[in-house]
Order: structure tokens, then sequence, then C-alpha cells
């Protein structure tokens, strides 16, 4: 590599050599060039030239490092010459120009690299990732695994690779791609001198990618297509009501057939199926709960949609439990906090007693519309810490409605202790107290029955 220490003698005998035709056979190298001394903008431009030729004449790697030197040596250039600074409005700007054209002549160093061996290995794992992640349909799946064989195949010519898959599973698959990576790793193949053998591997994964590119997907299919394709429309002896896909739906529900109803949920994109879907799921209950349904309705929850809320109530889904808590404190959404209440209640989520709790406050910023559904809802976890903020909201609460709640709440957890407390108000003012009052001192007449008749 020259630079601006370079004696002018040796580029001088550099070209008497050229001038006599140097000894026969033998080519001659081009000298790189030379940083003016006091570089200019003309003069700097007409070195920037040189350097784009260098460039398009580069062959291996080393060319490229060396253009990359002289570019360096390029910007110190710029950086010292005295060149006009623009000024105002003038758009001139010398130094500017000159800095985007290195750039620009480092950006083709960068393209004209490789390509190397990591490239390979990047190829390969991404049609790995590829096979794994997409839904194959039969055909599809089987094109699939004839592509990998093929292009295994075609890597063994270059790389020490399998003779192919151990299976046509999609795990299978993906395993023999990934032991190719691996091998094309581990030759440490290098630009220069494997550069045959990297395109003959670059070449072949085109083709792969090719082929992944024409197999047949679900997504591939209309949606009447997959479903009748993945079983959903069996379940009909004939088509009886409109849509089909409702008539189908009910038959899942009524069979259980969970993952059936999630496909039609997933597939079908119109309000009236997802309403349905969902519904069908409320009403299903624990029966509809599995990993996936309890996933996919906790999704919705997320995006704070009530009727989700409701369904893991009815689930008894007590995976949920951090997520509803979470919406315990909404205050700002009566209508969100109550229907976590409620579910929370129906879980019989011991972890939301006290944030329930602290709802009971005539004090705080709960609503009194919404107050009664947090008494209740700790009635129906049915957990004693309950007892004594339940007892507070029965003396003190405002609201006859909010300490009726308490007192029935009291009488779901049933112990002693809180069964007592709700007796002590059979005989309030108020009836809907008196009535929870009432119920639990007759409670307690029954306890206390049978050991009097002993």
């Amino acid at each position: 590599m020259s630079n601006g220490d370079d004696d002018p003698a040796d580029a001088s005998e550099g070209a008497d050599a050229a001038d006599d035709g140097g000894d026969a056979g033998e080519s001659t190298e081009t000298a790189a060039p030379t940083l003016p001394e006091d570089p200019t903008e003309e003069s700097l431009t007409e070195y920037l030239d040189e350097i784009a030729d260098r460039l398009d004449d580069a062959e291996t790697e080393a060319d490229l490092d060396d253009v990359n030197a002289l570019l360096d040596d390029a910007e110190t250039g710029i950086e010292e010459a005295d060149l006009p600074e623009p000024d105002g409005d003038d758009e001139d700007d010398p130094r500017g120009d000159l800095e985007a054209r290195v750039a620009e002549i480092r950006d083709g160093v960068e393209d004209a690299r490789g390509p190397y061996g990591e490239d390979v290995v990047e190829a390969i794992e991404t049609a790995a990732g590829t096979v794994e992640d997409t839904e194959w349909t039969e055909d599809g799946h089987d094109d699939v695994a004839a592509a990998v064989a093929s292009f295994v195949d075609a890597a063994a010519e270059t790389v020490d690779a399998d003779a192919g898959p151990d299976g046509d599973g999609i795990a299978d698959l993906v395993a023999a791609l990934d032991a190719v990576a691996e091998a094309v790793a581990d030759a440490h193949l290098d630009a220069d001198a494997d550069a045959d053998g990297i395109a003959a591997l670059l070449d072949a994964i085109d083709e792969l990618a090719a082929e992944l590119d024409d197999a047949e997907e679900w997504d591939d299919l209309e949606t009447h297509e997959q479903l009748r394709a993945r079983g959903y429309y069996d379940v009909l002896g004939h088509y009886k009501d409109f849509p089909v896909e409702w008539a189908a739906l009910k038959e899942h529900e009524a069979q259980g057939n969970v993952d059936m109803i999630l496909l039609a949920l997933d597939s079908l994109g119109s309000e009236f199926m997802e309403r349905h879907c969902l519904e069908a799921f409320e009403r299903m209950g624990k029966r509809g709960k599995t990993e996936a349904s309890v996933e996919e309705v906790l999704g919705r929850v997320e995006k704070r949609d009530r009727p989700a809320i409701r369904i893991l109530g009815k689930m008894a889904a007590a995976e949920a439990t951090d997520t509803l808590v979470e919406y315990v404190d909404e205050d700002s959404n009566p209508q969100l906090q109550k229907a976590a209440f409620k579910s929370l209640g129906e879980v019989g989520a011991a972890e939301a007693v006290q944030p329930l709790a602290n709802q009971l406050d005539p004090d705080g910023d709960t609503e009194d519309l919404v107050r009664p559904h947090a008494a209740r809802a700790l009635g129906l976890i049915g957990d004693a810490r309950a007892v004594d903020p339940l007892a507070d909201a029965l003396e003190t609460d405002p609201s006859d409605d909010v300490r009726a709640a308490a007192g029935w709440a009291l009488r779901q957890i049933g112990t002693r202790e809180a069964l007592e407390v709700a007796a002590e108000y059979a005989d309030e003012h108020s009836f809907v107290v008196s009535t929870e009052g009432e119920k639990a001192r007759d409670a307690l007449d029954d306890e206390a029955e049978p050991a009097a008749t002993a």
C-alpha cells in the first residue's frame, strides 16, 4: 500500500519499467495513488477518482483493505486542506462534497466485500426459521421436505454435511439445516480462497428459498378451505343454520371442542362470529379452560375487554389472577372494576383479598355502586382474612347496599366468627341488611341444634 510518504523515485522507476515493457509474460501492477502534498479541491477530487478506479479493479479482500487505507489518507487530506467554507446562502461546500464522496466509496468497499461463510450460515438459519415457523399444508410439507433434502445434498459437495434429514418431520428438517450451518461455520471458508464454494452454497440456498416460497402454506388457502381441511365442519351432518360456521360452532361447544372454537376465533374475522365464540367460552366455563384458551382470552383482557374478564372468572383461571388484580384500582372505569371483582371472586383468588378489602373504604375513590361488588367478591373467595374488613363495612358504611353485600359475604365465608358478626344485624332497620343478619342467625341456630339434641 502506498501513502503520502512514498518515495517519488519509486513511482518513476515503476513507470520506466512499464515503458520498457518489463519482462516477457509478467504483469505490472498500477501504482497506488499518492495524496497531494498541498491538497486542493481539484487535486483531492482527482485523488478520489483514482481511488474509485482502484476499487473497480479490486479482486481480493486485501485489495479492498488497501482502498480503505487510501480513503483514510484522503480524509486526512480533506481535514488539513485549506478549502473555502460555505457562507450564508452559498450552497457550495467543497469539504462536505469531498467527505460525501469518501463515504460513497467506503460504501462501495463494503458492498464489494464477501460473501463470507458467515453470510452462508445466516442464510441457512433464515431458511430454517421459515421451515419451523410456517404452517404448511400436507402437500406443502412434502415439498419442503424434498427441498431441504436436495439442499443438504448440494451443500455436501462443498462442506462436510450429513447426507440428509433423519426424517420428514419439521424438527428433523430444521435439525438437518442446522447441521449444514454448523458444518459451514466449522469450515472457516475464506472469502478469496473459497469464493467458488461460497458461491455454490449461496446458489443452493437461493434454490431452497425459492422452493420454500413455492410450497403451499395454510395462509395460501381461503378461510373456508382451511376450516374444511382441519375438520371444522365435520361435526355437521348437514348445514342447518346460517352461517354454517355458527352451526358448527354450536356443535363444537356442545362437544367441548376447545381447539375448534379457537380455530374459528382465529380464522373468522367477523364480529358476529367473534362474539359467538367468546360467548361459547363463557357458557362452557371450566370445560372451556385449556392453556391455549386462557392465553387467548388473557390477550384480550390485557386490552381491557370486559367480556374476556368475565370469561376468565367462569373458567376459574387462577393463572389470570395477577392480570385481574391490576384492574382492581381502576377507579376511573367502574364497569371494568365490577367485572374484575366478580372474576377474582369466581377464581377464588386469595391474593386479591387485600386489594379488594381496600376498595371497601367509604372515604376512598371507589363508588358506592362498586363497593358492594368488592364485598361480594370477598365472599366468593371465602378467605377468613376478609372477616374484619367486612365487619367494618357492615358497621360503618353509609350505603345499605354495601352493608347488605358485606353481610352476604360474611355468610359465604361461613366461619362461626363471620356468622356471629352478620347475625348481630338481624334486627337492623334496613330490610336488606336485616335479611342477611337473619340468615346468619339461622345458620348459627342450625349449628347449635345438633348439639342441643345430643
